[in-house]
């Protein structure tokens, strides 16, 4: 279990690793927003389809809104391990706490399995 409040359930490393390669489609063919404030912002306009929390952020409140943030919207959202490897996906040289996919472009099948394997995780 993590030692932030906002983490009730561990991300599986499969599932983090089809989140990535689905981050890097929508930054590539669709629409993403990089970072905890761009991606409160989608959160709050409805746009984000799917939002990421990197779990190592220091310190964790720069994004401890965004998980109560986002059940609030009915958005769903994914818990990931490296802030470090949550930039790189977005294409950035530098690490991030937060990001989405606002459009999906290719990736849209895959952003549905994700969603759906993570409302089954949640119902567990």
């Amino acid at each position: 279990m993590s030692k932030h409040s906002f983490i009730k359930v561990a991300t599986p490393k499969e599932l983090e690793d089809i989140a990535y390669e689905a981050l890097q489609i929508a930054r590539d063919t669709g629409k993403i927003r990089r970072g905890t404030n761009e991606a409160t912002k989608a959160i709050e306009r409805g746009v984000a389809k799917l939002v990421y929390v990197a779990e190592d952020v220091e310190p964790p409140e720069i994004v401890a809104h965004i998980p109560f943030l986002c059940e609030e919207r009915k958005i769903c959202f994914i818990i990931v391990t490296s802030k470090g490897k949550l930039g790189s996906s977005c294409g950035l040289s530098v690490p991030t706490a937060a990001a989405c996919i606002i459009d999906p472009g290719d990736g849209s099948e895959l952003i549905t399995e994700i969603i759906a394997k993570i409302d089954t995780m949640k119902k567990s």
